[in-house]
């Protein structure tokens, strides 16, 4: 557990197939923080250009802290920025082995390196972010992200690896533990099971849904949406329209129930 806890989410530009981004939710997992999202797949139209407009290129993983008010790149710059400012200050070995972590990341996203690395020909473009409870070793919950990053889509992530405050939260929230786990304000959907979220935000956000473009809204130009820059308009949302009938033990776990132009 961190150290310290920021008072607001930090910001992660990034992409679910990039390696060096990897190692950066890695560490944001092991310090059990909780971060927004920001995907920036290849041919990405929504938040790539705010990277190259913020940082001066495409490279990632690009983080912003609205707490101190740090921003850069450099995947292994980021994560001692992230154990000095919210861990004990040293990096665990894992994460501090330099090119050698940066292979081993690599090769666990080598089986479907495509995945989650370039946008969808045509997307629906949400004005608010999804609520996502997730951990970074579950392949569950990676399945989710892909489909996140390939469809652009901005969620506020909820790190809940063992030992992570956020799961008696989520217990206390729906009932039990199990992740993947998501909230999609701007539909009232909340759901479990990998599969059936993957589909369900194919078919509101992919290339066939209604209303999906290849260019993305003037009005959403240069804006990362915030949890809460809508509260007010969530709490008049209707109440669910879907949720997942599965019966999953309370203990489910994931089981269901460097540098370059990266």
């Amino acid at each position: 557990l961190p150290s310290s806890r920021p008072r607001m989410p930090l910001e992660l530009y990034e992409f679910e197939a990039c390696p060096f981004c990897r190692k950066v939710r890695e560490a944001m997992t092991m310090l059990d923080l909780d971060v927004y999202v920001y995907p920036a797949p290849k041919n990405g139209v929504r938040f790539r250009p705010q990277v190259i407009e913020m940082g001066g290129k495409a490279q990632f993983p690009y983080l912003v802290d609205p707490n101190t008010d740090f921003k850069g790149y450099e995947s292994d710059d980021i994560i001692q920025y992230l154990f000095k400012t919210y861990g004990s200050g040293r990096v665990p070995l894992t994460l501090a082995a330099g090119p050698l972590t940066s292979l081993s990341s690599g090769l666990a996203s080598l089986a479907k390196a495509s995945a989650g690395g370039t946008r969808a020909t045509k997307t629906v473009f949400p004005s608010l972010p999804l609520e996502l409870w997730s951990y970074e070793a579950s392949p569950f919950c990676k399945n989710v992200r892909e489909k996140l990053a390939e469809l652009e889509l901005p969620y506020l992530l909820h790190n809940t690896a063992r030992g992570s405050q956020n799961r008696k939260a989520l217990k206390e929230r729906v009932g039990r533990f199990q992740v993947p786990y998501i909230e999609d304000p701007n539909t009232g959907v909340k759901m479990f099971e990998s599969a059936e979220i993957v589909e369900y935000l194919t078919l509101t956000y992919g290339p066939s849904a209604p209303g999906a473009s290849t260019t993305l809204p003037e009005g959403l130009r240069g804006i990362s949406p915030k949890v809460i820059d809508v509260v007010a308009e969530a709490d008049q949302q209707p109440e669910p329209a879907m949720e997942s009938d599965s019966v999953e033990s309370t203990d489910a776990e994931g089981t269901e129930g460097g540098s370059q132009t990266k």
